[in-house]
């Protein structure tokens, strides 16, 4: 029989596609991928795999990968893809593949499947990353073949399937709503989400996130420190990479920080609507701008912002395992060498505030910027700076109708 190995996630999709796969004359190898997924009983998943009949099924922790090699440099960019979503799905989706395919060559497979619709960004970022990897090997995606669509049109049919075959799922069909998460964040999609004029925020049971509303009415103070761009402590305490995401998440998530409602355009080439929380992240991307701007010059981090939506598109896309992307990781590590120090985020009802920050490389002088009399800064000097800067207006100038 083929051998495959499958993406599994446990949910309605990997759940119906593992049970088809088999009926298809595959052996199944099920991977868990571990990356901090906070409302998940891992165990429970892994026995639903074998009950399904899987071969294998095994997890593989990949939590502190995750937020270590992707989301920190996503974070050290300042990506987020269309000003707002932080990408806590993009950024994963490489990472499950490179997983897969070291299991598929410890069984001998030479199948990846993954559940991705033909529909979405995520079969473009399983497949680039794959196929950069090991370019030989097939990449086998059921929602892209006709009689997998056939026999499942819609969500409806697969929850009946699941029914059928007693697997147990959390969508049905008066909430079919697609989740995935993460120990970045959670997405939510599909059923009256897909109406952008319903309010998300009033039918999600979300995860991460108390509701805004219902959070303490008192700020809470933390202070995220910083090693050339990279977290590595909270309040003090020196800490992993996954732990830090974890610490965070419990602070912002107490007090409802992170949620979004965006309608984005799919690398496809559709619009589709998603509901997002990110705590953790959320409190990072302030608290690493905050500190950058103590410590990057202006020139380098205007150049770094320009290029920003770049990258975030890259990772929204799926191409992370590229030479443009080799090239582009080289250069914001060298801009984060100086992103050292501490800065204090509060939280109040869904916001964060920055309330200070400090480092040994900051180029804030006061003597220089002060308003008050003295100083070092000779204010007399702006009037040749602005002579010169201003030539080519007052030549163009010469020439320019006068609007007035």
């Amino acid at each position: 029989m083929p051998t495959c190995v499958l993406a599994y996630s446990g949910g309605l999709d990997t759940s119906v596609i593992l049970g088809w796969l088999m009926d298809e004359g595959y052996d199944i190898h099920a991977v868990y991928v571990d990356l901090g997924q906070p409302c998940e009983d891992r165990e429970a998943i892994l026995q639903k795999a074998r009950n399904i009949g899987a071969k294998s099924a095994r997890i593989v922790d990949a939590r502190e990968e995750l937020c270590r090699d992707f989301a920190f440099p996503v974070l050290q960019w300042q990506a987020k893809y269309e000003c707002g979503y932080l990408m806590g799905t993009s950024i994963a989706r490489p990472l499950i593949s490179k997983v897969c395919l070291q299991i598929a060559r410890e069984v001998g497979a030479d199948t990846y499947a993954h559940g991705a619709t033909g529909k979405g960004n995520d079969q473009c970022r399983f497949q680039l990353a794959a196929e950069a990897l090991q370019p030989d090997i097939k990449i086998l995606a059921p929602w892209r073949i006709e009689r997998y669509r056939q026999a499942f049109p819609g969500r409806k049919e697969m929850i009946a399937y699941c029914d059928a075959k007693k697997i147990p799922v959390k969508a049905s069909v008066s909430k079919p709503y697609s989740s995935d998460e993460n120990c970045l964040h959670i997405s939510y999609e599909a059923g009256k989400l897909e109406d952008p004029a319903v309010d998300g925020v009033k039918i999600i049971d979300f995860g991460m996130t108390g509701s805004p509303q219902e959070a303490p009415d008192q700020e809470e103070t933390l202070t995220v420190s910083f090693e050339s761009g990279v977290p590595v402590a909270v309040n003090g305490k020196k800490l992993g990479a996954f732990e830090i995401v974890d610490t965070l998440n419990k602070l912002g998530g107490k007090h409802g920080v992170g949620r979004i409602d965006v309608v984005e355009n799919r690398f496809v080439g559709m619009k589709s609507r998603g509901v997002y929380e990110a705590p953790g992240m959320t409190i990072l991307y302030a608290a690493h701008a905050a500190l950058e701007q103590l410590t990057l010059d202006r020139d380098l981090v205007h150049l770094r912002d320009r290029i920003s939506p770049e990258v975030a598109e890259m990772v929204y896309y799926g191409f992370w395992y590229c030479a443009k992307m080799d090239a582009l990781s080289a250069f914001i590590k060298e801009t984060q060498k100086p992103v050292t120090g501490e800065v204090t985020v509060a939280l109040y009802k869904g916001n964060t505030r920055i309330a200070s920050r400090k480092s040994p490389n900051s180029l804030y002088d006061d003597a220089i910027a002060s308003m008050e009399a003295g100083g070092t800064y000779n204010q007399t000097d702006a009037e040749g700076f602005l002579r010169i800067v201003g030539l080519p207006s007052r030549v163009q100038g010469l020439g320019r109708p006068r609007p007035y």
